[in-house]
């Protein structure tokens, strides 16, 4: 048993930890990356698009090492060959966030077919499971892991145009807490992050529409969209030792949307 004498804040750092993050070399991933090597870890970072060298100038300019893996997670055995690559590289993987995801849109729910649905599926969840379950044969025998599957509003809401992607919020936050069940006797922490709206390349559209972007801001209390950087922080504790005893939480980052 710890006392309250033994916090400090060195408990907050990840030196010598070693991560994976899918989808971790673009948009929201780009910054949990950076806010793991500005922790103290190494990242290995995992999209089936190509890298651009702007993550690995990010995550090396920190001191850290940056690997890229370009896979397709969705594939028969990728997951294992990404896992195994970075045990292969550093040693040991100490955190893995799932991050990589998809949204396909169709304005008719009698038009959204099996094959959206199928694809949607695939990558956002069904993917999280494989790369938690490959993960967890380092991380039991280690007694030690940090898991954070990222959700968004729609862990909470309705989606509309997109029952594909309602879903498989809702069912990575689930996925995390039946995981945690299970995990947390072996020293394994498993949480979701769910973002709200963040300016990114992806909301571009949405934020230069000034009815709709007028529409969200009028139901955030922060009154702005959230920056990358309103992440990090998150990130790094939930990565961290100082979240050892949080498990299958969902945190919200989302200026309060959810309160209004």
């Amino acid at each position: 048993m710890h006392q309250i004498n033994d916090f400090h804040m060195g408990l907050f750092s990840l030196e010598g930890k070693n991560a994976v993050v899918t989808g971790g070399n673009s948009g929201l991933g780009q910054a949990f990356s950076t806010a793991l090597a500005k922790g103290g870890a190494n990242v290995m970072a995992v999209s089936i698009v190509d890298d651009d060298g702007e993550t690995k100038e990010l995550i090396e300019g920190c001191g850290k090492e940056y690997r890229f893996v370009k896979a397709d997670i969705t594939a028969d055995g990728e997951c294992k060959r990404v896992i195994d690559e970075c045990v292969n590289t550093w040693g040991s993987i100490d955190i893995l966030i799932n991050c990589a995801g998809l949204s396909i849109n169709v304005e008719d729910v009698t038009k959204y077919t099996r094959k959206e649905w199928d694809k949607m599926v695939a990558v956002n969840l069904t993917a999280a499971f494989e790369m938690t379950h490959e993960a967890c044969k380092y991380m039991i025998p280690q007694k030690s892991g940090k898991i954070i599957n990222i959700g968004s509003l729609y862990t909470f809401l309705g989606g509309q145009w997109s029952p594909a992607y309602a879903a498989t919020k809702h069912g990575i936050a689930g996925l995390a807490k039946a995981m945690c069940d299970e995990l947390a006797q072996f020293n394994i922490q498993v949480n979701t992050i769910a973002p709200g709206y963040f300016a990114t390349k992806l909301t571009e559209k949405t934020r230069s529409d000034a009815k709709r972007n007028a529409e969200i801001l009028a139901h955030i209390p922060a009154n702005r969209w959230g920056d990358l950087y309103d992440l990090m922080g998150a990130c790094v504790f939930l990565s961290s030792s100082a979240s050892d005893y949080v498990n299958g939480h969902v945190l919200t980052v989302d200026g309060g949307f959810l309160m209004r």
